[in-house]
């Protein structure tokens, strides 16, 4: 007997999941597009704004919202300078202190030293060094003297490595000695591995020994050099924000108190090993603070270290450079910003993206973003649907013929099987026929003339051509994005309800040239003068000659009387207001093509005077008609006379 166990799939993901789907995304997508917008920007849009009908449906607009908010916050935190303030604030507690203590003794060593308090320098950095060697006689000024000679040393070394005030709140000298060899090893590592010689486990014995002192506990020593490196260039930048007489009372504060726990040349060794490994961290910028709260040293390069980390968040969720991919933004960087939520937010956008280009709606081709012949059928479909919920159900009937043939519905009825037939094969018949004629044996063995097919209904087949001003005015007059909708519905229409109908779309400017789908949705307009209808309708002319036995349609969309024409050498010529000869050639061309029995329905997106005459003329000598669509409704108005053209002609 054989035992099946079932269990969850652990072989990568799971193959039954449904595909993610991405239509929704598309079809958002393709609004922009249609409207004119490129690809790459129209996805830019999208990843903005986020799915409407998305369970999160965040975009990158939000969580910039919530960087911006972030950035506004920590600015309004407190002031830079909280550092020296305090140091200020103590040394003079301990000069008062320690003249109380001198004022009631009448001696000259009281007199002495109340004069060397006296020439003490303004500037607290020198005032220190001055003070370091100097007998306090009071026992309180001492105290605070050593306060504060231990407040710059915790918040010189927190400015450095973060955590560290409160590893050195107890000021225990065995701790200040562990970091002492804790900044020797690192640096000792830092060179081994600049030499090429460092190895994994120099730094996980590197971690084991010191990883409490790293907070944020780093995986890797890219990971702790980045960590570090981020900290040094923010308090760098704290130094460039305070003003000139600032910066150098701080940088002498910073020198005496790294001096004073004999750090300095080992602080030296990292800052500039850090500098080399990252040179591409801002070093000298400076940030402007508006809260009022005086901020430590420490406190104070946090601040600025994640306001440098949100500055370049923000340029990586803006998206707004050549070649940018939502794989550009760091997560980790999103996570210690925003937090998991807005983690959340950013996987769902990158999965838009990336199931968009694996499933094949979106490639990449010489750096530039394109869709796929998938997506635009997907974008005309679109396009259709839209058009069809304007149109009346009444409006949209079939145009079959009564005659039997190789296309449209099942009639019910079938046949004996011809050479060449193309109609699907009456099985239950087909088989009937062979056990008629051979008994009910098994396995039944067929032969030729056992065969029988489905009858269908016989469809008339048209050639169709759509010719589609692409002129500048187009654009200005807000047209474009509803024509190219129109074409793309069109095209959607003719290759999948009437696939026997040949369909041409022809884009015409001061010249004309045959669009083909996968070209449509991306199209952009030709900022070029000249309407040369008169090249178009060439174009057309020899579609429909290439299939004489199809009906003939031809729908002209414009918003402009000709102005251009192609002269026998091929070149284009301008002329505004149009020459006699430009109109003479066109008119030509539109008593040849109702020769041929095409009639031309001409869609008149403007009211020009000009215009209005020769779409007149032309129906006058045609006998097509004259539609005037507003943009919104050109779609419908189109569809509509392909559909009446086709019923007419079946």
């Amino acid at each position: 007997m054989t035992r099946y166990r079932y269990g969850a799939y652990h072989d990568g993901p799971d193959p039954l999941t449904p595909p993610y789907d991405v239509r929704a995304a598309l079809d958002a997508m393709g609004d922009s597009v249609l409207d004119g917008t490129d690809p790459a920007e129209a996805l830019r849009d999208l990843l903005r704004r986020g799915l409407p009908d998305s369970p999160r449906g965040r975009g990158l607009d939000d969580l910039l919202r919530q960087v911006r908010n972030r950035r506004r916050d920590l600015r309004g935190q407190g002031r830079l300078d909280g550092t020296l303030e305090q140091a200020r604030s103590l040394l003079d507690k301990a000069i008062g202190q320690e003249r109380a203590t001198l004022f009631p003794d009448p001696g000259d060593d009281a007199r002495l030293r109340e004069a060397e308090l006296d020439t003490l320098p303004t500037d607290t950095a020198q005032a220190i060094t001055r003070l370091r060697d100097y007998e306090w006689r009071s026992p309180d000024a001492r105290a605070t003297f050593e306060e504060l000679k231990n407040l710059l040393r915790r918040d010189v070394l927190d400015s450095q490595f973060r955590g560290m005030k409160q590893a050195l709140e107890q000021q225990d000298p065995a701790t200040m000695q562990r970091v002492k060899d804790m900044m020797a090893e690192l640096n000792a590592m830092l060179e081994k591995d600049a030499r090429g010689e460092h190895t994994e486990e120099d730094f996980e014995r590197f971690m084991r020994e010191y990883g409490d002192l790293f907070p944020d506990s780093p995986r890797t020593l890219e990971e702790l050099v980045d960590s570090l490196a981020r900290r040094a260039a923010a308090m760098n930048r704290l130094l460039s924000s305070l003003t000139p007489e600032q910066r150098a009372e701080l940088a002498g504060l910073m020198a005496q108190a790294l001096e004073d726990a004999g750090l300095a040349l080992e602080m030296s060794r990292l800052s500039d090993a850090l500098r080399a490994r990252r040179p591409d961290l801002d070093w000298g910028g400076s940030e402007r603070m508006t809260g009022d709260d005086p901020l430590g040293m420490g406190d104070a390069t946090t601040a600025l270290e994640e306001l440098a980390d949100l500055a370049d968040l923000e340029a990586a969720l803006r998206q707004d450079y050549p070649g940018a991919r939502m794989d550009d933004i760091d997560e980790e960087a999103v996570r210690r910003a925003l937090g998991r939520q807005a983690v959340d937010d950013l996987s769902e956008l990158r999965r838009i993206e990336a199931e968009l280009e694996r499933q094949g709606y979106l490639r990449r081709r010489g750096g530039a973003l394109e869709l796929t012949p998938k997506a635009v059928r997907r974008l005309g479909e679109t396009a259709l649907r839209r058009v069809f919920s304007q149109l009346e159900a009444g409006r949209r009937g079939d145009h079959d013929q009564g005659s039997a043939g190789q296309a449209g519905e099942l009639t019910g009825a079938s046949r004996e099987w011809r050479f060449g037939d193309e109609q699907p094969i009456d099985v239950v018949r087909t088989l009937g026929n062979a056990v008629r004629r051979s008994g009910a044996h098994r396995p039944i063995r067929l032969s030729a003339g056992d065969f029988e097919v489905l009858e269908t209904e016989r469809r008339s087949a048209a050639a169709v051509c759509l010719l589609v001003d692409l002129s500048y005015s187009m654009v200005l007059r807000g047209t474009w994005g509803a024509a190219k909708q129109t074409a793309l519905a069109l095209h959607s229409l003719v290759t999948t309800k009437y696939p026997q109908d040949a369909i041409q779309i022809i884009g015409f400017s001061n010249y004309a040239r045959v669009l083909h789908s996968t070209e449509m949705a991306g199209l952009d307009w030709d900022m070029v003068q000249g309407t040369n209808l008169h090249h178009a309708l060439l174009i057309a002319g020899r579609h429909l000659d290439r299939h004489p036995d199809f009906e003939p349609i031809v729908l002209v969309v414009t918003d402009g009387e000709p102005t251009a024409h192609l002269r026998r050498d091929g070149r284009s010529v301008f002329d505004y207001p149009p020459s006699p000869e430009t109109l003479v050639l066109t008119m030509a061309e539109v008593d040849k093509m109702t020769r041929r029995g095409a009639t031309l329905n001409v869609f008149m997106l403007a009211d020009d005077q000009r215009l209005v005459s020769f779409v007149e003329e032309v129906a006058r000598r045609n006998g097509g008609r004259v539609l005037a669509p507003t943009p919104d409704r050109l779609g419908e108005y189109l569809v509509s006379d392909y559909l009446r053209a086709r019923r007419r002609a079946s």
